[in-house]
């Protein structure tokens, strides 16, 4: 683990695996840190011949935090903040993944600097075209009922197993101790947790959007969880289709999450894709 200086904000970053073998760059989405890209995967890609990069977004984990509502940044910085960590591990390109709100950040990555994108792999996100289904009443009802308070740990952490647990929409997956047990090391190392709970829903999202899609030229898959409550499976598919040549893997009876029991498909799947455009 080490920090790395970008775009004027000092970032937590973790590397698994050989520097020689080609790099796959994890990041992920609103409020969430690092670790939310559980180490145990991030061995099993290593462990393929792949060298893993995770890291802390800003005002997530160890890295720079900013006023609660107030942040300094916007989506752009966001995805130059992925490039500026590829400098700074001396990377020259690498396959990309992000989940949820990070395929903005990946898909702005790679619309602004195509060289340094091998692939793309979008996890729970969606195209943000019009005429897609909402989000489920559980989660507008959860989330609409306010936050926890962020000078009480303990109540973050209840939040968060909450959220995690609508997210699942459902799902079969869902285990309750150890998204605890995660949810409590995060709150603990992170920064600031009053702007790590609200700055990511108030950034400008700028460049980010469907105009972007057609345009990307890196391959690209698609990975959505068939009862995710957050993008229902529609967004995953309308995804796959405004990406010329994007294929798509459905993560059976799975919510908006990346669930313990299907790592095996999905790490096959990451590293097949990863395997055809190698830096």
């Amino acid at each position: 683990m080490r920090f790395l200086e970008t775009g004027g904000a000092r970032l937590c970053v973790e590397t698994f695996g050989d520097p020689a073998d080609p790099t796959i760059l994890l990041v992920h989405g609103a409020s969430a840190s690092m670790l939310w890209w559980d180490e145990e995967l991030c061995e099993l890609l290593a462990a393929g011949g792949r060298h893993v990069v995770r890291y802390d977004n800003r005002d997530t984990g160890r890295s720079t935090a900013y006023p609660p509502g107030s942040p300094g940044y916007t989506m752009r910085d966001m995805a130059l903040d992925a490039i500026g960590i590829l400098d700074g591990l001396g990377v020259g390109a690498a396959h990309l993944v992000g989940r949820s709100m990070a395929g903005g950040i990946v898909t702005v990555a790679a619309a602004a600097h195509p060289s340094r994108v091998a692939t793309l792999t979008l996890v729970t996100t969606t195209p943000g075209l019009p005429g897609l289904p909402p989000m489920s009443a559980e989660f507008v009802e959860f989330t609409g009922s306010g936050g926890p308070d962020p000078a009480d740990p303990a109540a973050v952490v209840e939040f968060i197993v909450g959220l995690m647990r609508v997210y699942g929409g459902g799902s079969p997956y869902f285990d309750e101790p150890a998204v605890r047990r995660l949810a409590s090391l995060d709150v603990a190392r992170t920064a600031n947790i009053a702007s790590c709970l609200v700055n990511h829903f108030v950034i400008d999202t700028g460049d980010a959007g469907p105009q972007l899609l057609a345009g990307l030229r890196a391959p690209t898959l698609v990975v959505h969880g068939e009862h995710d409550p957050i993008f229902p499976l529609e967004h995953g598919t309308a995804l796959r289709d405004a990406i010329p040549g994007a294929s798509l893997l459905v993560l059976p009876e799975a919510g908006h999450e990346l669930p313990r029991p299907l790592w095996p498909l999905f790490t096959a799947a990451l590293l097949e894709h990863t395997a055809r455009r190698l830096p």
